[in-house]
């Protein structure tokens, strides 16, 4: 067996330009909506990740499901790659058109399709962005809660089985997707799932699609669950003597069964990038960010048993917001803490790590870890939805010293043995797309991902969609 790439080494990969037939029936049916200005195509050739990939030959703004689907219809009578593209906002290249193609940008699909209050669920197109939707629907008393930290599109979101700061009580995409409008790989379009709580009709298609990163097809309209505004929201904020006591307070937290909503990791490296770029003014040590959702007497009672846990391993500086605008002010240092820690070295690139693990070995993965970085003396932040098992270490390397992403990938991949050996995986919630699929190998074995292969050649046979992620 062939030993994988490392992860930072992209294949070789032909690239398969758009022909001028193909370019011309795309010109001829969406006008100054198919663009092939270098400007507009290097917009849609880069996103967070630390790759660097020419960008796409052309761009096509789609505005409906017809749209795409003539768009497929296009890619799909001439072999050429098609790449959907959100907000930009993926940090393992998903959206990079590693064998050239056209980018389907879905950004102008932002229409809420269908909301239905009694059921608990709302239809929307995929260039939606959570922030819109919860902004849309504030009138009908529900929320949507999946908060990834970036204002990510729903479209990105579900094909990246994104999760983020709320996981730990409400679940991920996987858990709140509940059907699906798809263009398939020949360009016909095609229902999966229904607005019902559950189902056993046939293969689960909409689970195939939730994470699928794009390479089956492109989703046009997404269903979801929704969730009542609850009673009570309470956050808070409390700082530790260690990484190690923080982490050790979650484990208790969630073994305990407080039905906590939110609870994250800030490092004392990250909430000092944070104080600058917000001036914010928190304490810098670790910290754990905490949310509390339900009735008065329930998050009273959640709160009283956190803060009793926390006290004794040496938690201190307690602050509590209960109004919107202080919790905003809270949540402030977690959902900049991305673009803050960047800014600490100006015109450095982050190479992230997304490992999750089972939660009794999270204090052992994150303590080795954070020693094996302290030594090598790169320049790093740590962040975690650490109530699920989840934590990020983003290395900070300059991109014209070589040396340094080197280094950064192999505690990457040190990082990555260290949750596999205890049962976990190589990414909790960002995805493989061509970060992680050596990774992917690692985790699940050759024959997985052979069945994987085989279900993108059987769905893709021309290997259209998305080529060149998850597995080369």
């Amino acid at each position: 067996m062939n030993a994988p790439l490392p992860s930072h080494v992209l294949p070789p990969m032909e690239r398969r330009p758009v022909p001028a037939a193909m370019h011309e029936a795309l010109k001829a049916r969406f006008g100054e909506r198919c663009s092939a200005a270098l400007a507009v195509r290097e917009q849609h050739g880069r996103d967070e990740s630390p790759f660097d990939v020419a960008p796409p030959d052309l761009v096509v703004y789609c505005e409906s499901t017809e749209d795409v689907a003539f768009v497929v219809q296009q890619a799909d009578a001439h072999a050429v790659p098609v790449i959907p593209f959100g907000v930009g906002s993926s940090l393992e290249g998903h959206l990079l058109a590693v064998q050239g193609g056209v980018s389907i940008d879905l950004s102008r699909m932002q229409k809420i399709v269908s909301l239905e209050p009694d059921d608990l669920t709302v239809t929307v197109q995929p260039g939606v962005t959570r922030t819109q939707l919860n902004n849309e629907i504030r009138h009908s008393g529900l929320f949507f809660p999946i908060d990834p930290g970036a204002d990510a599109s729903l479209g990105g979101m579900t094909a990246t089985r994104a999760s983020g700061t709320n996981a730990v009580r409400y679940g991920t995409m996987r858990e709140n997707v509940l059907g699906l409008t798809v263009v398939t790989p020949q360009g016909e379009v095609i229902r999966a799932g229904t607005r019902a709580r559950k189902s056993s009709a046939g293969y689960d298609l909409t689970r195939l699609m939730v994470g699928s990163e794009g390479t089956l097809g492109v989703m046009t309209e997404i269903t979801l669950r929704l969730y009542p505004l609850p009673e009570a929201v309470l956050a808070a904020v409390c700082t530790f003597p260690s990484v190690d006591a923080a982490v050790r307070t979650t484990i208790q937290i969630i073994q305990l069964g407080v039905p906590i909503a939110r609870c994250e990791l800030l490092d004392a490296n990250t909430v000092r990038a944070v104080n600058l770029r917000d001036k914010l003014g928190l304490t810098e040590a670790p910290m754990l960010l905490m949310e509390f959702h339900g009735s008065e007497a329930g998050v009273a009672e959640q709160s009283a048993t956190v803060q009793a846990i926390a006290d004794e391993l040496g938690g201190q500086g307690f602050e509590w917001a209960t109004t919107p605008e202080a919790r905003t002010r809270l949540w402030a240092a977690r959902h900049h803490a991305y673009l803050s820690a960047l800014q600490t070295k100006p015109g450095c690139r982050a190479v992230t790590t997304d490992t999750c693990v089972p939660i009794s070995r999270l204090a052992d993965c994150i303590n080795e870890s954070v020693a094996e970085v302290d030594a090598s003396g790169l320049s790093y932040f740590l962040v975690g939805h650490v109530g699920d098992g989840n934590f990020h270490m983003g290395y900070l390397v300059d991109p014209n010293v070589p040396a340094e992403r080197e280094l950064a990938e192999q505690l990457n991949h040190q990082l990555v043995q260290r949750a596999l050996k205890v049962g976990g995986t190589c990414t909790g919630e960002h995805g493989v797309g061509l970060h992680k699929m050596g990774f992917l190998v690692e985790e699940t074995g050759e024959g997985a991902v052979s069945m994987m292969k085989t279900l993108k050649r059987a769905l893709d046979p021309k290997n259209i969609m998305n080529p060149g992620k998850i597995f080369s």
